[in-house]
């Protein structure tokens, strides 16, 4: 970033800092004519590095598990722009929140069902399955042992599900302390601000410090985990106590311990729908009471639970499955019937301020579904999974084998069908690709006159450009596989609940083909649902290990951990709230010091918080800033998939609030574009696309073929340092600051980039 290997620290720590060119650590103390390398009467360049946030040590591998959580934080964000309609707003953000805690529950359910039914319940009831694991053994029936009762094995398998909601509580809170815990710069109000009112949500003193909600959705969401728990081991339990012949005592701690299970869900459900971000103030004040008292009482609950379920009971036997598997189906209906409410509140948003959203203002539900799907990839492939492992490969629901809940052998039935509807709609837009690349045939000439045609080297110019402009239908292909997605659930949770069977022994007695369709359909559904979960898992495993697969992963969660954890507390944590105070109290600080012009420059992802950070220092400050932009999604993605945050009217109003801005792109990166500002302001910010290769043969300046950069390297185009010195010439000189806080510095006509 600073084309010098000599670069020392200003400021910052391990996972996130500012560097500058060695010679240039006092730069400010010394006259421009005792500085040291080439661009000595140039900008004092320096370089914020943030990637330890996204891909640093090998632990963040692991966050490819929460996957879900972090793809249902983002459908609160992608809601449409409707300042008018705050009641919609706010109904929009509680269902997502709901999605969020479903989702909660049915990781935990998973758990649930491999440790507590096909572990405790199926395979240690069964002297078939237990005789051959040894590691079971002292939990068959067959041995009469102290744990050989259905209620105890179930009470001692809830250990698993339970470590892993203590986990996700601890992981949500260890990267709140280490990522999203630093305060934004304390200003006085600035009088000459324009009101916070009429302002974008990205200038609210608030916005990057989500402390309260954080914790409150951490609470509620770490009660629900226990209480699946209890309710796993409680329903069971209950159902055999109200046989004929159960004791009257257990009967009534049961019906005791099922209304602490209900008081306990409304309880979790009213902290969830209470309150959501505060982003006009900054929130510090936790709700103490909530967040301690909350998810303590739902432990001791399941502590209850346990005792309850391992009172004795020598007449219990457990057979077939786990009463109470009918969780799932509710778990599915619940995820499906708040989706389609979200809908409903995303498309009235839309129609009061329709623009250039995807999917007609359903980007966010339709994101929603592709997390539910991915929380039932992640629960049903482990189940799955598992469940083949204890039967030795049998088939699930044929015959008396460890069979897992007919809802998820359903579902896996479903994937194969959706991947054929994926592969069509990946060769339509294959196809698409070729004739827009054929269509650019006869007009990349135009960009090098004078130069020698080369076929070869047409082709490939054309082929890069043509898949560049892929990103702008990525709306229809999430459309339609999202849209699948709850049609395929709809139907599964419908054949679950009427048939009982799995799709194969449903399909006993149909014509032969249907027969045959569905049991291939069956078998391949359940190793895809499987394999999905093995690659997952081994691809983290990968990354833990291997820097390059880490910065993959880092690559893909750029945005999705931009965005605050305002839904789901337990998804990755947001590295926007360190970045944007480091880059704003930076800006800031050295501002106010040295009363200097300041060009901030961003790459990419690196240009989002480039605008964010600017959108949060004080109206002086913005005064002195020049914002530089490439290769920037701001307008292409952020704009288009949050219009809430990144709309028109936002942009335009960050094209007002700066001092100038200019913004660099390409037809071949795939990821930048050009900003287009409503108003016809958009030549004031976007320059003409840069050319790309820089050079179509060879020349004296590129004897060998010059790369087709795409995405990346923009600073070795001549118009980047053109373009920065044109925003430097246009800042103004400033006031020095005043005698007392300058004394012993520089005036204020130097700058930093």
């Amino acid at each position: 970033m600073l084309g010098d290997p000599r670069t020392s620290l200003v400021t910052g720590d391990e996972t996130a800092a500012v560097y500058r060119r060695a010679d240039d650590i006092d730069a400010e103390q010394r006259p421009p004519e005792d500085r040291e390398g080439p661009d000595r009467d140039g900008p004092i360049r320096e370089a914020y590095v943030w990637c330890n946030l996204t891909s640093g040590n090998g632990s963040r591998a692991l966050w490819l598990l929460l996957l879900p959580f972090m793809v249902a934080n983002l459908a609160h964000w992608m809601r449409p722009p409707a300042d008018r309609r705050e009641r919609t707003v706010r109904t929009y953000g509680l269902l997502v929140r709901l999605v969020a805690l479903t989702l909660t529950v049915l990781l935990i359910a998973g758990a649930c069902e491999v440790a507590l039914d096909l572990v405790a319940w199926q395979c240690a009831g069964s002297a078939d399955c237990a005789g051959g694991k040894s590691w079971l053994g002292f939990l068959s029936p067959e041995n009469h042992g102290w744990w050989s009762q259905p209620g105890r094995r179930l009470a001692l398998a809830a250990v698993l599900p339970g470590a892993l909601t203590g986990l996700l509580w601890y992981l949500s809170n260890r990267t709140w302390s280490a990522y999203e815990s630093s305060p934004p710069l304390e200003r006085p109000v600035d009088e000459s601000a324009p009101e916070a009112g009429n302002r974008p949500a990205l200038c609210l003193p608030g916005f990057w410090y989500g402390r309260r909600i954080v914790a409150r959705l951490r609470a509620a969401h770490t009660a629900a985990g226990f209480l699946t728990i209890a309710a796993g081991l409680t329903l069971p339990t209950t159902t055999y106590d109200r046989e004929p012949g159960g004791s009257g005592p257990q009967d009534a701690a049961g019906w005791a311990l099922l209304t602490l299970l209900c008081a306990g869900a409304v309880t979790v459900v009213a902290v969830v729908c209470y309150r959501g971000r505060s982003e006009t103030k900054v929130d510090a004040n936790l709700d103490r009471l909530t967040i301690t008292a909350l998810p303590g009482a739902a432990l001791g609950v399941l502590a209850l639970s346990v005792l309850y379920a391992g009172w004795s009971r020598p007449g219990w036997v457990s057979t077939d499955q786990l009463p109470g598997n009918q969780a799932f189906c509710a778990i599915a209906i619940g995820e499906g019937a708040l989706i389609v409410i979200m809908a409903v509140c995303a498309l009235v948003l839309h129609r009061a301020a329709p623009g250039r959203t995807p999917l007609y203002g359903l980007a966010g539900p339709a994101v929603a579904v592709l997390a539910c799907g991915l929380g039932a990839v992640l629960a049903g492939g482990v189940a799955q999974r598992f469940a083949d492992w204890l039967d030795g490969g049998g088939t699930p629901g044929e015959g008396p084998g460890i069979a897992p809940p007919v809802l998820l052998t359903w579902l896996a039935t479903a994937i194969p069908a959706l991947l054929l509807a994926l592969v069509v709609l990946l060769l339509i837009f294959t196809v698409r690709v070729w004739r827009v690349r054929d269509r650019l045939l006869p007009t990349i000439m135009d960009g090098y006159p004078g130069e020698r045609p080369d076929a070869v080297r047409t082709r490939r110019i054309a082929s890069t450009i043509a898949r560049a402009g892929l990103t702008d239908s990525v709306p229809w292909i999430v459309g339609p596989v999202a849209l699948l997605t709850l049609l395929f659930g709809a139907l599964a949770v419908t054949a679950a609940w009427v048939t009982n069977e799995v799709p194969g022994r449903a399909a006993d007695g149909a014509p032969g083909v249907v027969d045959a369709a569905a049991q291939t359909a069956q078998a391949l559904g359940s190793w895809l649902m499987g394999l999905a979960f093995l690659m997952l898992v081994t691809f983290a495993r990968r990354a833990y290990r291997s820097p390059s697969a880490r910065r993959t992963i880092g690559i893909l969660w750029d945005v999705g951990t931009f965005w605050p954890r305002a839904a789901h507390p337990f998804a990755p944590p947001c590295y926007a709230e360190r970045a944007v105070p480091d880059l704003t109290w930076r800006m800031e600080t050295w501002t106010r010091r040295y009363g200097g012009r300041l060009v901030i420059s961003g790459h990419s992802q690196g240009s989002v918080l480039a605008a964010a950070a600017v959108w949060q220092v004080d109206h002086r400050t913005r005064g002195r800033v020049a914002l530089l932009t490439y290769g920037s999604p701001l307008e292409r993605l952020y704009g288009r998939w949050f219009p809430a945050y990144f709309g028109p009217s936002q942009l335009l109003s960050l094209h007002g609030e700066v001092r100038c801005w200019r913004n660099l792109w390409r037809y071949t990166d795939p990821i930048g574009g050009p900003i287009k500002l409503p108003d016809g302001s958009g030549p004031e910010v976007d320059c003409d696309a840069l050319k790309d290769p820089l050079a179509y043969g060879r020349t004296t300046e590129h004897p060998l073929p010059a790369p087709i950069l795409g995405h990346g390297d923009y600073q070795a185009d001549p118009v980047f340092d053109r373009e920065r010195a044109g925003l430097l010439a246009r800042l103004p000189e400033q006031t020095p600051p005043p005698a007392e806080e300058a004394a012993g510095q520089m005036s204020s006509g130097r700058s930093s980039g």
